[in-house]
């Protein structure tokens, strides 16, 4: 009998260390590319996959180099209307260009369209150099605004994405500074240009995005490609209130970098909503404390749209929490509480509850002009 139960125990071993490991979980978006992520533009993360892998970003790199031209304009550095000039550097730019001669003058206006549609170099270098007086002192800005965004795994080496050793960043990062361009209204008005022109009508523009023409509720953003970093394209489209941004990095062919983010945006849109947080009743005011009035109103401090699973819509509850009291003085929106918004039981996010009104604390003139009142009152 106990022959006959190693012999049992052995081919039972035999067959678990012959037994074909277990393969991994296979990506049910059926996304082609190495590295990806679809992110709401709050940063939640609702797919991945090897979405920190450092990588060359090729003409991606130009969503940066968009979101400080933005920032110029918003701070009045520059105005779309000042003309720009092509230096002898600008105009040496390879790649995807519109073949801009060193002196020749385009406006801002005209440089952006040029770097959003066509993805041309030698804008990006032209207004890189505008603003910064150098590429090098605008690519150092590049990097520095990269710490400040978050994005911890990217080092810039050029304003345009040409292919240079230690230009990488990956579809996390490139994600986040998306999100950040996308806080500009002011860009959609290129990123959604099918076709236009410069120089009078002689140079046609085309946009390289191709889901400009063919997915709804495209908003943009950035395509780009090289020998080195593939086919990669940032894309961001919006649908009943909720935005999304889709990036894929090192595709093989565009066909297939497109068919990417398209999956990416449909199992978004299909299984996540934008969910305004408002409160389901009133929010009572609180009591004040020593303060020249005996209570204040009270508001919920004001936040973006959250994303969820629409099928954890029916099931969110809001909790009001508020403090007892506070204590004069009260300035306008000090914490007064939160509200708790709970999905199956759970608390997935707090909402600070803030003052609406600001309370003098009442002082000793006050008492004793309170204490005269109430004396005459009696009399």
């Amino acid at each position: 009998m106990k022959k006959l139960l190693c012999i049992l125990l052995a081919v039972i071993m035999i067959a678990v260390i012959s037994a074909p490991c277990a393969a991994e979980p296979e990506d049910t978006l059926g996304v082609s590319c190495p590295s990806a992520v679809l992110m709401h533009p709050s940063g939640k993360v609702l797919y991945e996959k090897n979405s920190h892998e450092r990588l060359a970003p090729a003409s991606v790199t130009k969503v940066m180099t968009l979101l400080l031209v933005m920032e110029a304009l918003e701070a009045g550095q520059i105005s779309l209307e000042e003309p720009v000039t092509g230096s002898a550097h600008a105009s040496s730019m390879g790649g995807s260009q519109i073949w801009l001669e060193a002196g020749e003058q385009l406006t801002v206006d005209e440089m952006i369209k040029c770097v959003v549609v066509v993805s041309a170099n030698d804008c990006s270098v032209a207004l890189a150099e505008h603003i910064a007086g150098t590429e090098e002192a605008f690519v150092a800005r590049m990097n520095e605004r990269a710490v400040e965004l978050g994005m911890n795994d990217t080092h810039f080496v050029n304003c345009c994405g040409l292919d240079a050793e230690g230009h990488l960043t990956t579809a996390y990062d490139i994600a986040l500074m998306s999100a950040e361009l996308l806080k500009h209204e002011k860009i959609k008005d290129y990123t959604l240009i099918w076709q236009d022109s410069i120089r009078g009508g002689s140079s046609l523009l085309t946009n390289t995005n191709k889901l400009v023409k063919t997915y709804e509720g495209i908003t943009g953003l950035k395509t780009g490609s090289t020998s080195t970093a593939g086919f990669c394209l940032s894309a961001s489209a919006e649908r009943d209130g909720l935005e999304l941004i889709a990036v894929v990095m090192k595709g093989e062919t565009s066909a297939k970098r497109n068919a990417d983010v398209t999956a990416m945006l449909n199992y978004g849109f299909a299984t996540f909503a934008s969910a305004e947080l408002t409160s389901d009743r009133p929010i009572m005011p609180v009591p004040v404390e020593l303060g020249k009035i005996s209570e204040v109103a009270c508001e919920l401090q004001h936040t973006d749209p959250i994303v969820i699973e629409k099928y954890l819509l029916g099931s969110l509850e809001k909790e009001i929490v508020l403090a007892e009291s506070l204590t004069a003085p009260v300035q306008k929106g000090d914490t007064a509480g939160e509200m708790r918004v709970r999905s199956q039981g759970e608390v997935i996010l707090t909402v600070p509850i803030v003052t609406a009104a600001e309370v003098e604390r009442i002082g000793l003139l006050d008492i004793f002009s309170a204490l005269m009142r109430a004396a005459c009152m009696k009399k």
